[in-house]
């Protein structure tokens, strides 16, 4: 495990889990590390008799809790789930209505696209990139993608997906991923039986799922697999990322990602598709790349209109101005293109993630660093290499609560022994020219303000306590920095510091005191003429009449009785669904417009009006044609009504009330099980590709590697001849991330002291290393020293015919606190996923043997 990247949202919340008739659980251990979501699978059991699997590669308490445990080789998620797509085609098992009328399975895909030993068409080996021309849909005059509602055309998705899939059978399956035959089947029977219309299943994961160089597909097998068996927006159902820490999701919300603005928008590159912009609301409209339009106006007069292929996102112009209105203030103008101009440019060769900007780091093209709340010389990939990287700098900044190991990784005096690469220098803290500032942090509980929980669930938290001796909450920090840059810049004329110049920074109170509710009225969205909060995003303007730091919060506040509420200080315990789902929709908000299950016009057959059969009480929705839209229409089209905020578009007609296109963030109102264009940089369909560092050759295809992943150091890699043993990296309920916060508690650090490794007994036996001893943990990367778990929660793999091995070590530990240790990520390599960059943490080669 390391630094927080994104990897997606619950499309559902964690109480909705006590809805499921079958919870699969893989990447994550559930019950020790999001114990509240075993809580409520737990209730599913009680009360549905509810089935939960746990898919893993070592036994857990997760596993212990489970009906059933299976067991997988780490990095072969796509083969177990590409199995589960076969076997639910094979057998019929999919929900045949849903699949046809709210999934892209009947649409007809280009004759150009194609599959053949383990690429997709338009691969430039050179470039390790794909030209995704070729994965499309065919479309008619007006641009709308030809289908096939009998599922029967050649060329159709669901067609090619069966085609794609034929591989994946079950013993092929087995031998990849070094599960038992006997217990694939009982995972494939238990959970494919919630494609029946009356039942509904859920997956569950966490960081054990996405990092690894094909994250984002494994993702995806699970958005398929949750799509063939009518599970997505449905109470009990969904795709459900368990967020590993407090307001990761809330992180992601706001752009901590390298390639988005706040609201999941795409952030600008120096292109020409980006120029200007009317050109970049061109590149990220949905459909609007051919339309006829020279000006916003115009533009406005075509989404009045309402043209083809663009979902919801065809309000992207009101988001992003609104954006520009909400940090420029009355510097941004329709004159001056609502100060577009100000808003950096990403280079379109560059890449901005966390493992490419410290490469440049060690390649001295960075100069100076701010570190807040995050620990790389623990918590990075090939930690080694990231350490070194710091002494490159000229200067770095550290907010934290602690010194931890970054902070004070200059005074650290074990280079020599760490760092096991005689090009790399040894160091001394005389030798480090890198100034370091510390900036001591709040507390959690020492300030106020929001966190987006996993399920989406913003909260707000008084504070409970003053911050000790002469740490600052993160806002003050920041108020003052961004107070302090302006007042350098301030009377410039020249056009470069405009940005900073009219930026509107205006978050003090009265009395020059940060406000955390300005902030939040920025960041929800206010009507630029009275400062009154925007009651919800279908309300921005294009127009410079509003401005909101970030659309998906939009709604969070509201204007009443003449003061402004924040609706994530509710607090109203009682459940309002009245089928008792346990919506709880006046606790808290939940982004969007405290819509507690995204999707959720699923949960109603294509009428609109008719519950899937057998299963009225988890419909969250309907279409009533007596309630008119508009109250002052009385002829106007019916509306949506339910326990949740519908999640919809508006009806087209009166013959359309009930239109079957839920996916309205989908240009094509579809989920997809092909994913066209753009969407995703590695295929359309999630394929099996082996780890970077391998104990096997792919047997499923002639690529051992994601062809379009990067490779930074190729001569790091490491071989199944020296380094034969699978690594993988977890955390323990006693530590927290990299430790800084648990490894300073003695209660704590005396309950998990040592740097401990998971080994089975067989492993143990090989190498002569018994429970307690100190063994060397080796990769091409460095050496780590631990302490020895001997366990029967691993047991050996048998892949291909050929036993392997795969350990499991701790990533909490440093040389900073009372509990010290070698971290366990001088092991992991600097490889990430094809789309995200997220590292490969969870499945890599090395050696182990007695210290």
């Amino acid at each position: 495990m390391g630094p927080s990247f994104g990897r997606g949202v619950m499309t559902n919340h964690i109480v909705d889990l006590k809805n499921t008739d079958c919870a699969l659980i893989m990447g994550s251990n559930a019950a020790e590390n999001h114990p509240i979501s075993m809580r409520w699978l737990l209730k599913a059991r009680e009360t549905r008799g509810a089935k939960i699997i746990h898919v893993d590669p070592r036994f857990t308490r997760t596993s212990a809790r489970s009906d059933i445990y299976c067991p997988m080789r780490s990095g072969t998620d796509i083969a177990f789930l590409g199995g589960m797509i076969k076997y639910i085609i094979d057998n019929e098992l999919y929900h045949k209505d849903y699949v046809v009328h709210y999934t892209n399975a009947s649409f007809l895909v280009k004759e150009e696209f194609g599959f053949e030993d383990g690429l997709f068409t338009g691969y430039d080996a050179e470039k390790r990139k794909y030209d995704v021309s070729s994965w499309d849909y065919q479309v008619d005059e007006a641009g709308l993608p030809l289908t096939d509602p009998t599922l029967q055309d050649p060329r159709c998705v669901f067609q090619l997906m069966k085609k794609h899939y034929e591989r994946y059978d079950i013993d092929t399956v087995c031998k990849i991923t070094g599960t038992p035959k006997n217990k694939y089947l009982e995972v494939l029977n238990t959970y494919c039986a919630t494609g029946a219309p009356d039942k509904t299943g859920n997956i569950m994961y966490a960081m054990g799922i996405t990092q690894h160089t094909v994250g984002s597909q494994n993702v995806r097998s699970f958005a398929m697999v949750q799509l063939l068996l009518g599970n997505m927006g449905r109470p009990g159902g969904g795709v459900n990322a368990l967020r590993g820490e407090n307001n990761v999701q809330g992180a992601t919300d706001m752009a901590l990602l390298f390639h988005i603005i706040p609201g999941y928008i795409d952030s600008p590159m120096n292109t020409a598709a980006n120029k200007d912009l009317l050109s970049f609301i061109r590149a990220q409209t949905p459909g609007a790349a051919k339309l006829p339009f020279t000006n916003l106006e115009e533009f406005r007069a075509l989404v009045k209109a309402g043209f083809p292929n663009s979902g919801f996102k065809i309000n992207t112009s009101k988001w992003v101005i609104s954006l520009l209105k909400a940090w420029w203030g009355k510097a941004a103008t329709a004159d001056n293109d609502f100060g577009y101009h100000y808003l950096p440019k990403r280079d379109g060769n560059k890449n901005y993630s966390h493992i490419a900007l410290f490469e440049a780091m060690h390649r001295g093209e960075i100069d100076g660093l701010f570190v807040n709340g995050t620990n790389p010389v623990v918590g990075g990939p090939n930690a080694n290499k990231e350490q070194e990287a710091l002494t490159k700098l000229k200067w770095m900044v550290s907010v934290d609560l602690w010194l931890n190991e970054t902070a004070d990784y200059w005074t650290y005096q074990g280079w020599e022994r760490t760092v096991k690469n005689p090009n790399v220098p040894t160091y001394t803290p005389a030798d480090i020219q890198t100034e370091v500032f510390f900036l001591p942090a709040a507390a959690v509980y020492e300030k106020e303000g929001t966190a987006a929980q996993t399920g989406r669930w913003v909260q707000f938290r008084w504070k409970g306590a003053d911050p000790v001796g002469e740490s600052k909450a993160d806002l003050w920090i920041y108020n003052e920095l961004g107070k302090r840059v302006k007042k350098l810049y301030a009377g410039s004329t020249k056009p470069q510091d405009e940005p900073i110049v009219n930026l509107d920074w205006n978050y003090d109170d009265e009395n020059g005191h940060d406000d955390i509710m300005k902030v939040a009225l920025e960041l929800c969205g206010y009507n630029v003429a009275d400062g009154k909060p925007v009651e919800g995003f279908a309300k921005l303007s294009d127009d410079g009449s509003t401005a909101c730091g970030c659309w998906v919060y939009c709604g969070a506040m509201t204007y009443k009785d003449g003061k402004i509420i924040y609706k994530t200080q509710n607090r109203d315990n009682k459940d309002n669904s009245k089928t008792g789902l346990g919506l709880f929709s006046n606790w808290a908000w939940a982004w969007p417009m405290n819509r507690r299950i995204v999707y959720n016009r699923c949960s109603v057959q294509p009428d609109g009006m008719t519950p899937w059969p057998g299963d009225a009480d988890r419909q969250l929705i309907r279409w009533d044609p007596t309630i008119p839209a508009d109250p002052k229409k009385p002829e106007a089209l019916g509306s949506w009504v339910g326990d949740d905020v519908p999640d919809f578009l508006k009806p087209t007609s009166p013959d359309k009330p009930a239109f079957t296109g839920p996916f309205i963030m989908r240009p094509e109102l579809k989920g997809c099980l092909f994913a066209p264009k753009s969407a995703m940089k590695d295929g359309p369909f999630p394929e099996h590709y082996e780890p970077w560092e391998s104990p096997t050759e792919n047997i499923m295809n002639k690529q051992n590697l994601n062809p379009a992943t990067k490779v930074w150091e190729p001569d790091k890699q490491g071989t199944s001849d020296k380094y034969p043993i699978i690594g993988t990296t977890y955390r323990v309920v006693e530590h927290w991330q990299t430790g800084a916060l648990t490894r300073n508690l003695p209660w704590l650090a005396e309950l998990m002291p040592d740097m401990m490794v998971e080994l089975s007994e067989q492993l143990a036996k090989e190498r002569g290393i018994k429970n307690g001893h100190k063994v060397i943990i080796s990769t091409t990367r460095g050496d780590i020293e631990a302490v020895a778990c001997v366990t029967k929660r691993f047991k050996p793999f048998i892949v291909n015919g050929k036993t392997v091995h795969e350990i499991g070590l701790l990533w909490h530990y440093g040389f900073k606190g009372y509990a010290t240790g070698d971290p366990a990520n001088r092991l992991t390599p600097h490889i990430g996923d094809a789309n995200t960059m997220i590292p490969e943490y969870k499945a890599w080669l090395c050696d182990i043997r007695r210290a």
